[in-house]
């Protein structure tokens, strides 16, 4: 689900912010919903990616949209690129 003007070719995602433990490093879960191909009834399926947050901004709880990046670390390839509902508890 690309955002609108983004002609990078890199692919933008949004989720959800399960653990802001590490530093400048978030772990953002991706939620999509696939049909079953048996019995054709829709499943969530979900995906967790390790996303840099420079600044220490995202806390638990929060929406973010991550974009893909060169690789950063041995697991992070993502980049948060905003904050969109951002939680009561990070206020």
């Amino acid at each position: 689900m690309p955002t609108e003007g983004n002609n990078t070719g890199r692919r933008t995602l949004v989720g959800k912010v399960v653990s802001d433990k590490m530093d400048k490093t978030v772990t953002v879960k991706v939620t999509r919903r696939v049909m079953h191909t048996t019995y054709r009834k829709y499943v969530s399926r979900s995906k967790t990616y390790k996303a840099h947050d420079a600044d220490n901004a995202c806390k638990v709880n929060d929406e973010v949209v991550i974009c893909e990046s060169r690789p950063i670390s041995r697991d992070k390839r993502w980049v948060v690129v905003e904050r969109r509902n951002v939680s009561a508890s990070a206020e």
